[in-house]
């Protein structure tokens, strides 16, 4: 075992001193080991932070634990065939079902209802055309965890009788009242003056979509001013995650009660919940990494294909010194065995250098686009690992090359 360790220490100090007396030819050797590095990572680190943005994005606008019900409704592409079934046999969510739900879904902490539109503002000279307006139930700002900078919400009460009021995004708020509080003063909505109760939170944009050009009025005063009757949406929240599957059951059995609908008829209405968004996140993420991770793996390869050959170099350079190893009494197996140290070591090298580029990469790009990169065990083993083996392959040739040599012919060379 000792003398075994102590070979192995030589060759790794003879490696370390082959590689800091040519420090340039192993910089640039290192070169394609370190952008291949950092290039899986950082592409890893993208694609980890793509989700969790996408996801978050995704929980701030309609909450945690948070269904849906609605007539039409898909977190993935529906098929033709199977869109056109569902447009003809699916049915409008109406104000009394919301009611029965709302009532009798026990493991619902919140049941709401919302209608959606967009209106053109213009008051005071000032116009501000699209602006997307959402008819609410007072729970709507629990069940999506609503956030106010100013004021407050819709009650229960200006939902039943139909109160003129309305909660403003910041977009709006800033192009009517820019230095000014809005809370108290009038805005006309379709013709009907409303009054601003609350400003909401500035939730930022998703996918180039600004989420802050919003109104929210009471879903009663909605259905009057749009002359809309059907359409509603119903959204649940559960207690916790653990009941969150539970209330979703629960409220769909409830829906397909209302209707008549018996346990083999096809469901008329669509159900989506946050979590398929997530699922949907993994499917898209896996396909993209993919694709792309393979790619960036080419870059190693090539940096494998440079070490092999700067290895070549090194052999040549150093026959003499082999010759004189072997004649010494070195076996074939430890001239391999030194070769494919320094190889693999050079790779190694390379690799650590590579991850702490991606680090500090990840990280601006982190501070510049205001995306968290996450930088993943998995990426750091797979590139790691991946320079790692590269190094060994690509020292298998130069090193069998230089175990193959006949001592007597390499000591003749200098």
């Amino acid at each position: 075992m000792l003398q075994l360790y102590s070979f192995y220490t030589d060759a790794f100090w003879i490696a370390v001193k082959s590689i800091l007396e040519h420090k340039l030819r192993a910089f640039l050797t290192l070169i394609g080991i370190i952008i291949g590095v950092a290039a899986v990572i950082v592409v890893g680190a993208s694609i980890s932070g793509l989700k969790t943005y996408v996801v978050d994005k995704i929980t701030k606008v309609l909450g945690a634990n948070h269904f849906m019900i609605t007539r039409m409704a898909s977190t993935g592409k529906m098929a033709d065939d199977e869109f056109e079934r569902k447009n003809r046999n699916n049915k409008d969510v109406t104000w009394p079902e919301y009611l029965y739900i709302r009532e009798n879904c026990k493991n619902c902490l919140y049941v709401g209802a919302a209608m959606y539109g967009n209106v053109d503002l213009g008051q005071d000279g000032i116009d501000m055309p699209s602006v997307r307006t959402t008819g609410v139930t007072e729970t709507m700002y629990d069940i999506e965890d609503k956030t106010l900078s100013e004021g407050r919400f819709i009650s229960a009460d200006e939902v039943e009788r139909n109160a003129a009021v309305v909660v403003i995004g910041t977009d709006v708020k800033n192009k009517f009242w820019p230095n000014t509080s809005p809370i108290g003063k009038l805005l006309k909505v379709r013709g009907v003056p409303c009054k601003v109760v609350g400003v909401e939170d500035e939730r930022g944009s998703f996918l180039g979509d600004s989420q802050d050009r919003t109104l929210y009025i009471p879903l009663t005063l909605f259905q009057q001013i749009f002359s809309r009757t059907g359409g509603l949406s119903v959204h649940g929240k559960s207690r916790n995650k653990e009941t969150f599957q539970d209330s979703i059951e629960e409220a769909r059995l409830l829906l397909k009660n209302k209707r008549q609908l018996m346990g083999a008829d096809e469901e008329n209405f669509s159900m989506v919940n946050v979590d398929e968004f997530n699922s949907q996140m993994d499917q898209f993420t896996g396909a993209i990494a993919a694709v792309v991770v393979p790619i960036t793996m080419i870059i190693l390869v090539v940096g494998g294909i440079v070490v092999m050959n700067i290895m070549l170099v090194s052999v040549t350079e150093r026959t003499f010194e082999v010759g004189l190893r072997k004649a010494l009494g070195a076996t074939k197996q430890q001239i391999l065995l030194q070769f494919l140290i320094e190889s693999a070591l050079l790779c190694i090298i390379g690799g650590i250098i590579g991850l702490t580029l991606a680090a500090a990469i990840a990280a601006l790009i982190t501070i510049l686009v205001g995306m968290t990169m996450t930088i993943t065990p998995g990426y750091i083993f797979l590139s790691v690992t991946v320079s790692s083996i590269i190094g060994v392959v690509a020292g298998l040739y130069p090193a069998w090359k230089a175990a193959r040599l006949d001592p007597i012919v390499a000591l003749t060379q200098n």
